[in-house]
């Protein structure tokens, strides 16, 4: 009995998938090859995987926080006010603009009775007004940030007792004088989460040329 002679259709059809499944399975061994490779090299430290960098995002420097009251001898209840006069007082524009506006806030300061000794341009812009002095000027400094609705305390290294007035773009006028809460017999109140002057790292003083004596 004699075989069936081969169908060539089938034999053709057969090698094509055993081209195909050769193709396939090649692939997939060489795909593993790679990742084997590649794994080898990030354990002994070839390379570094992207995933393994930590990712980090940016925090904002959180503001200095506002130094607390001291203790003043001779007012056991608290800081009191200091008498207008004895308040001296730099007066600068850190706004757009010119000098002008912090002319204006001389008027009204001295009009007060603060020694304002000198007004001019400040070195850069400010979005909110700030009031800066050092560790001896902090009473001073409550007593002319009292004048206005919204001003920052901010603590520098200077070692005098005077005091900056920085006038910037959210500049709100001084309050009127029946809305300045001091009273001349009555402590100052605290800023809102100040801190003891000395546990704050205080910002470098920044000194301008004066016009005035």
């Amino acid at each position: 009995m004699t075989s069936p002679a081969p169908d060539p259709v089938r034999e053709t059809r057969r090698k094509r998938e055993h081209e195909r499944q050769a193709v396939v399975f090649g692939l997939i061994i060489a795909f593993l090859l790679i990742v084997g490779l590649a794994a080898a090299a990030m354990y002994t430290g070839a390379f570094s995987s992207p995933f393994s960098r930590p990712i980090y995002t940016p925090v904002a420097e959180a503001p200095q926080p506002e130094p607390c009251l001291p203790q003043v001898e001779g007012q056991p209840d608290g800081a009191l006010p200091v008498p207008y006069p004895d308040v001296q007082v730099r007066v600068y524009n850190a706004a757009d603009g010119s000098e002008p506006l912090a002319s204006a806030n001389e008027d009204v300061l001295a009009e007060r009775g603060f020694d304002v000794v000198d007004t001019g341009n400040w070195v850069e812009k400010l979005g909110q007004s700030e009031v800066r002095f050092g560790a001896k000027g902090i009473t001073r400094a409550y007593t002319l940030a009292a004048q206005y609705p919204d001003v920052r305390l901010v603590l520098d290294d200077r070692k005098g007792s005077k005091v900056d007035l920085l006038v910037g773009e959210q500049y709100s006028p001084p309050l009127s004088t029946d809305r300045v809460l001091l009273d001349a017999e009555t402590p100052m109140k605290d800023a809102e989460g100040c801190m003891p002057a000395d546990e704050i790292t205080p910002i470098a003083q920044v000194t301008l040329p004066q016009k005035k004596g």
